[in-house]
């Protein structure tokens, strides 16, 4: 029997630019920005065959993440509000939250963990993560876990 695929959620500067490349054709395909893969390969900037190599073992994070539970932690400042705004973004990209577990506040900071079901209409899910990390308060937003 053949080993299992194992799986890592990296951010984007950890990633090879080819690979990068490869994500960039499928969205050029995708999109019909492009009618062939040479065609997208070509604009991209990387060769059919680095296209062929690494197609199906890379893909956007958004994009194979339907159907999944992520499980989020972040740090937030002791402030009213704070939270409320955090749970607004994740209703604004259509997730569903399935809890919320918060600690109680030690030096002013409280830990908090989100498990969000994603839906056919939630957004780009990474997106949500870096408006996510943009709102006042907030601190060190991290997936914890997919399943």
């Amino acid at each position: 029997m053949g080993e299992a695929n194992k799986y890592f959620v990296v951010t984007q500067k950890a990633v090879p630019e080819v690979l990068l490349k490869v994500v960039e054709v499928k969205r050029l395909l995708e999109t019909e920005k492009a009618r062939t893969i040479q065609e997208a390969a070509d604009t991209a900037g990387i060769s059919r065959s680095s296209f062929y190599k690494y197609k199906d073992d890379i893909f956007d994070f958004h994009d194979n993440s339907r159907g999944t539970t992520f499980t989020l932690t972040f740090q937030t400042d002791d402030e009213p509000g704070t939270l409320s705004d955090v749970l607004k973004v994740i209703a604004a990209y259509r997730a569903n939250i399935l809890t919320i577990h918060q600690s109680i506040p030690i030096n002013g900071i409280a830990s908090v963990s989100v498990s969000v079901q994603i839906l056919k209409a939630t957004g780009d899910i990474s997106h949500m993560i870096e408006q996510m990390e943009t709102q006042k308060g907030i601190h060190h937003v991290k997936v914890l876990a997919r399943e």
